[in-house]
């Protein structure tokens, strides 16, 4: 962390430092092929199969992908989801939960063909309802377990009633991927500086029309650290940056989430239950308790899944935290036999 008056380094990190391998893997259509831009490490064991959330693309695992990888014997296999990161399909805005879990099933068959390895589901918000979706539906046929990371049907649902104000509510443009960074951690979306370097380079792209793409919620992202200011302050500055900033636009948004809002309510509703069906061994990671629903709350008392709560973390979780998730992850894989542990890595659970 850097010291009284050292300035932080907020610049980009480049996929490679985590992943061995980065691919756009080919899927079949009707009408067309799409391709799916993956990134892997590791060539034994079984496969743990990442979907990052609403927004984020594959980056968002980097950290936590080189961590597990050095806990226990697996491969990681990362993929950007439809219309995120660099996949590149014929209908990037048809996000339901259907097409987006049948791209999962498409996408596996591509990379493995018939000879599927075991497969671990792990998902993030949007991706963990993608994998309960996929795991639901039978199109994971080597299916070993199910990893949902802070999603849950009840909080879920609630909160797509603020979504909208909280997408309005975030910069459109920034001047430089640094600068996207810098946002990124100074508001809290991302509290790890290291996976914020690399997740970034995921989430934002080159403004194709520097004018045309920043409108009067552009803002360039500095913001003081541990000062509140007045509401009325707060706008009045953001106003100047905007003016002083219009015509330095370089990187906005890679997807315009506030246009998948349709797609919001098949994602979540009915989730629990869609999850406690799921016949695997089962995670649940929150970053709080209060996170539990009705349904969940009595299946996690009846022992139908393994729920760990990691404090001190924000949505996005395996990024604040990614030695922690790596940590229950490789518990919960172990324990229920699905791995060996490598490098020293302990288990804690006495069940291991």
């Amino acid at each position: 962390m850097a010291g009284p008056g050292r300035k932080r380094d907020f610049s980009p990190v480049p996929w490679s430092q985590y992943f061995e391998s980065m691919e756009d893997v080919e899927v079949e259509n009707e009408s067309s092929k799409d391709s799916f831009r993956i990134y892997r490490i590791g060539s034994e064991g079984p496969v743990l199969l990442l979907l990052h959330g609403g927004g984020h693309s594959a980056l968002s695992w980097a950290v936590f992908s080189a961590v597990i990888f050095n806990r226990i014997n697996c491969r990681v296999v990362a993929i950007d989801l439809r219309g995120h990161g660099d996949t590149k399909v014929k209908n990037s805005e048809d996000l339901s939960a259907e097409t987006m879990s049948k791209d999962v099933g498409k996408v596996i068959e591509a990379i493995y063909g018939e000879d599927l390895p075991p497969i671990m589901l792990i998902g993030h918000s949007m991706g963990g309802a993608i994998a309960v979706h996929a795991a639901a539906s039978n199109l994971v046929p080597s299916l070993l377990g199910l990893c949902v990371i802070d999603v849950v049907e009840g909080t879920a649902m609630d909160a797509l009633n603020s979504m909208q104000n909280f997408l309005r509510s975030r910069p459109k443009t920034f001047r430089s991927l640094e600068n996207a960074i810098e946002w990124s951690v100074k508001s809290g979306q991302i509290r790890n500086l290291e996976s914020a370097k690399v997740s970034m380079v995921g989430q934002v792209k080159k403004c194709e029309d520097h004018l045309s793409s920043v409108d009067s919620k552009a803002f360039e992202g500095i913001i003081e650290e541990e000062e509140e200011e007045e509401e009325g302050e707060s706008n009045n500055k953001r106003k100047k940056e905007d003016d002083l900033e219009l015509k330095e636009c370089s990187y906005t948004w890679r997807i315009e989430l506030a246009k998948t809002e349709k797609y919001w309510d098949g994602w979540f509703r009915g989730l629990s239950n869609l999850f406690l069906s799921c016949s695997v061994p089962k995670l649940l990671l929150l970053a709080g308790v209060d996170r539990l629903d009705k349904d969940l709350t009595i299946g996690q008392m009846q022992g139908k899944f393994q729920m760990q709560v990691l404090p001190q973390c924000g949505h996005a979780v395996h990024e604040d935290a990614p030695e922690k998730v790596a940590e229950a992850l490789a518990a919960f894989m172990v324990r229920h036999k699905f791995t060996e542990s490598k490098g020293g890595f302990q288990c804690l659970f006495p069940a291991c």
